[in-house]
């Protein structure tokens, strides 16, 4: 038989199936949306960070000593310790608080600056890239990270740091983030004064491919060090990680869509090309009787596959990269460069996989279809149930329910595979419901518990936000209405005092915010400082407790990782040569911060003399009292200050919106496609039963009934599917959410992925009977529409 006769067989039953097609096609384009969206987050996230790691031979270890504990000789000899490959330095390094003229708002203390004194930007190790300008090649020059320049700084600004006035001579890029700014050696000196500065070593390792390896690197350099010398160290993979951390978190729910496409693929696609042989036996006979060998009539009907499946394929890859687009473009915009696109051998691999599967999975009804004897099928009929139907319709026909649910519910023992492959459909979209459920509660909880911040009923900042429209706006020049600038804060003392005068108060607390040096971390750490009564701080604690004596502090999962600490630990902070020690004892959950922020009552660093940023208050109102009025009123008292007050408001999260958004619509195509698949298979069950139901009409079953009775059918295969799919889309979802922490250097607590309380997996029960009944709606329609005589004369 020719080719041309071949391809007209695979074009007419791709025609005819018109229902078939388009399950196969949405479920590839599915599994392939999702695939792409997540294998190119994956590669292209980190694409950007370690191409300029590599080409910079970045520091896998950065790591600084105490200047006074040891010789630089004996701090150049660590490059000799175990599994170290490459290194530079000592350079010696401080923390300097960084001012631009003119540039800093009123209130406002600049974050201490990471500054080494190097002479070349070249060397062994972190061969820093200048982006703008040149190096600083004397005294009264700086050259800035590109991450870290404080605002309004650029080539040619001066800053000043203290009685030091130095210069903006270059712009600079250091993929391992070793420093916040560089000066030359001497020009150090002068910084720090009389105090002795510390000592950077930079260390490229010869295995540092995980935490194990890096750790295992720092204990062999610590070892090698003199006892007490090393003051900190930070890994490379913690830079990696906060620089992929806005895509890395879609990566783990994404990857488990977009396998639960690929599983769905598989099953649906084999559903629908095993019920097109079946109910094309003897259309099969036929073209065997018409010269087709068994290859053809396989090849046929892989054929019949592939084709949606390509077209699925096509449109996947461009569903992928649009909903990559918004994720991506974060990325560009932490490195400053232009938009980054998902790898084009990741728009090839994955359809190329995805029709791989698509040509196994049809294979085997293919094989079957290529194996029938020709003879046996021209002498098929009409599909019957069997006598096992025949039976269990007898024995549902005694319970006491009208007969068309008795006739739907025994329906599905008539053909057990058909009803176990719809079973299997429904559980997938069930299981899909449920996870995406436990998924929006879980990031609904964690934007709320992720920022300690938010605490009390009103909020009072003892900065006022300036009016737009108002007096203190910078002018633009031109006409321009210019900038808003923020006005003097307001006294804490006197905001306190008013808070504390007015009916309905409750409790109030304080926060400061300001920046301290922290050993080991470049640019130093948040800190937040408490004063008052803290009971009222909406804290969720992963692992420890609150601070409660002075000299305590709670940190985030990612300052422990970060400097390799754990609870129970003592952190030193510093501050223009004043140290402080804190002893960490829990672990708080809070994103905030970049995830680095210690939080502490004030009294503990108050040695360290530190500059805050202005205060603000959180207040309870007493019990029974109306929160928006007494904002209102109480911000009519301290606005006379200086200050505002206002309800407290939920953060917002731009990157939770993205994620909410991107789960409900793959969660809606998973269900569709499981509608589809469902859909598929009671087309097919009804075609096959077309004389049954016109037997059942000539005996006087409506319309009405005859929909109830296929709805019932389908409705208990669903609610079975949903008993099923439900708990594993729990299961799922305790897997998912603490990868997706891990993923952005977090430590989700179980409170937040334990979002499934009873009344929730009761109704998530339904799922599945919803979306069985729902995809059975349109072939219930057609059968009750279909005329008895026509029925009868199916054969």
């Amino acid at each position: 038989m020719t080719g041309g006769a071949l391809g007209r067989v695979v074009r007419a039953g791709v025609g005819r199936r018109r229902t078939q097609t388009a399950v196969m096609m949405l479920t590839t384009l599915l599994s392939v949306a999702s695939a792409v969206l997540a294998v190119g987050l994956l590669v292209a996230s980190g694409a950007p960070f370690d191409r300029a790691f590599d080409q910079q031979r970045g520091a896998h270890l950065t790591v600084r000593f105490d200047g006074s504990a040891a010789a630089e000789e004996r701090l150049a000899a660590t490059a000799h310790a175990p599994g170290v490959a490459a290194s530079a330095g000592p350079f010696a390094v401080a923390s300097v608080r960084l001012r631009a003229d003119g540039a800093t708002p009123p209130g406002f203390e600049p974050p201490p600056l990471t500054v080494v004194g190097r002479a070349s930007a070249a060397g062994p190790v972190d061969a820093v890239t200048l982006m703008e300008g040149r190096w600083a090649g004397a005294a009264g020059e700086i050259v800035l990270e590109r991450g870290s320049r404080p605002p309004g700084a650029g080539v040619g600004t001066r800053l000043s740091a203290g009685s030091a006035v130095l210069t903006v001579v270059g712009i600079a890029g250091s993929a391992g983030e070793s420093a916040d700014a560089w000066v030359v050696p001497a020009q150090l000196t002068t910084l720090v004064g009389k105090r002795p500065p510390a000592s950077q070593m930079l260390y490229r390792l010869a295995d540092a491919g995980t935490r194990a390896e890096v750790a295992s690197g720092r204990d062999a350099i610590v070892a090698a060090a003199p006892a007490g010398a090393v003051v900190g160290a930070r890994s490379y993979l913690d830079v990696r990680e906060a620089a992929q951390e806005n895509t890395a978190a879609f990566v783990p729910f994404v990857t488990a869509f977009a396998l639960l496409g690929l599983a769905m693929s598989v099953l649906v696609i084999g559903i629908v090309v095993s019920g097109a042989v079946g109910a094309a036996t003897r259309r099969i006979g036929i073209l065997k009787a018409l010269g087709f060998t068994p290859l053809q009539v396989g090849r046929a009907y892989v054929a019949q596959a592939l084709i949606p499946g390509t077209l699925g394929a096509a449109l996947g890859v461009a569903l992928g990269n649009v909903l990559a687009v918004p994720l991506m473009a974060e990325v560009a915009e932490t490195y400053g460069t232009t938009a980054i696109l998902i790898p084009l051998r990741v728009d090839l691999l994955v359809p190329a996989v995805a029709l791989v599967v698509v040509a196994g999975t049809a294979f085997g009804p293919a094989l079957r279809a290529a194996r029938l004897r020709t003879a046996a099928v021209l002498r098929l009929g009409a599909a019957t149930g069997g006598g096992r139907g025949r039976r269990i319709r007898g024995l549902f026909g005694r319970l006491p329910l009208p007969r068309p649910v008795t006739l739907g519910l025994a329906a599905p023992f008539a053909r057990p595979a058909r009803a176990a492959s719809t079973a299997a459909a429904v559980t997938f979209g069930a299981l899909a419901v449920t996870f995406a459920v436990g998924l929006g509660s879980t990031l609904v909880a964690v934007k709320t518990d992720g920022d300690p911040d938010r605490g009390g009923d009103v909020t009072v900042r003892t900065l006022a936000r300036p009016d737009d429209t108002g007096p203190g706006r910078s002018g633009g020049g031109d006409g321009e209405p210019g900038v808003p600038l923020p006005g003097k804060p307001a006294d804490p003392a006197a905001v306190a005092a008013a808070i504390a005068a007015l009916p309905g108060t409750g409790s109030v607390y304080r926060t400061a915010q300001t920046q301290l040096e922290v050993a080991g971390l470049k640019g130093g750490a948040p800190l937040v400082a408490y004063e008052g009564n803290t009971a009222g701080s909406p804290h969720t604690m992963v692992s420890g407790r609150w601070f409660e004596a002075p000299g305590e502090a709670v940190v985030p999962t990612r300052f422990l990782r970060a400097t390799g600490m754990r609870t129970g630990e003592t952190v030193t902070l510093s501050e223009q040569g004043r140290t402080a020690k804190l002893r960490i004892v829990g672990e708080v959950f809070d994103l905030g911060g970049e995830g680095m922020t210690l939080r502490t009552a004030a009294a503990s660093v108050a040695a360290l003399q530190p500059r805050y940023q202005p205060a603000d208050f959180a207040v309870s109102v007493a019990s029974g009292t109306d929160a928006a009025g007494y904002a209102e009123r109480l911000h009519a008292a301290v606005a006379p200050l200086g200050a505002e007050a206002a309800v407290t408001e939920a953060g917002k999260s731009s990157v939770i919106r993205a994620m909410q958004a991107l789960i409900a619509m793959l969660t809606l195509m998973l269900v569709v496609v499981a509608g589809l698949g469902v859909l598929n298979t009671v087309v097919l069950d009804t075609r096959d039963r077309v004389r049954d139901l016109g037997v059942y009409k000539a005996l006087g079953m409506t319309p009405r009934q005859t929909v109830a009775q296929v709805l019932t059918s389908v409705g208990a295969i669903g609610l079975v599917a949903g008993a099923v799919g439900v708990p594993l889309g729990v299961a799922l979802h305790r897997q998912v959410m603490p990868a997706m922490g891990r993923a952005v250097g977090t430590t989700i607590p179980s409170a937040d992925i334990d979002v499934y309380g009873a009344p929730v997996l009761v109704l998530l029960a339904t799922a599945g009977v919803v979306i069985a009944t729902a995809g059975a709606l349109l072939p219930a329609g057609w059968a009750a529409r279909t005329a008895t005589a026509r029925a009868l004369r199916a054969e």
